[in-house]
């Protein structure tokens, strides 16, 4: 494993801590063998990790900065005329 990846934080499970580890075998630094031995984790569990750390990554890729900023300012729209409606039946 790489000196970035600091055992202690691994064991607690952090979210930094899955992604460093997932990010290590994606990139064939390491194996699911070798992180279960040395996490004393099961290899099922780490492979939960790695599909979760794809799924993940799929999501972050299929959103374009545009679209988010869009559905936010959209969300504003229908809360500011929701507060608007709201504040005339008072």
């Amino acid at each position: 494993m790489s000196a970035v990846m600091d055992e202690e934080q691994i064991k607690r499970w952090t979210a930094r801590g899955k992604s460093a580890l997932v990010l290590e075998i994606i990139q064939g630094k390491t194996t699911v063998a070798l992180a279960s031995r040395q996490f004393d984790l099961t290899p099922n569990e780490i492979e939960g990790c790695v599909e979760e750390g794809k799924r993940g990554l799929e999501n972050a890729l299929r959103a374009k900065p545009e679209d988010v900023r869009e559905q936010y300012e959209r969300q504003l729209k229908e809360l500011q005329e929701a507060y608007g409606q709201a504040m005339l039946e008072l």
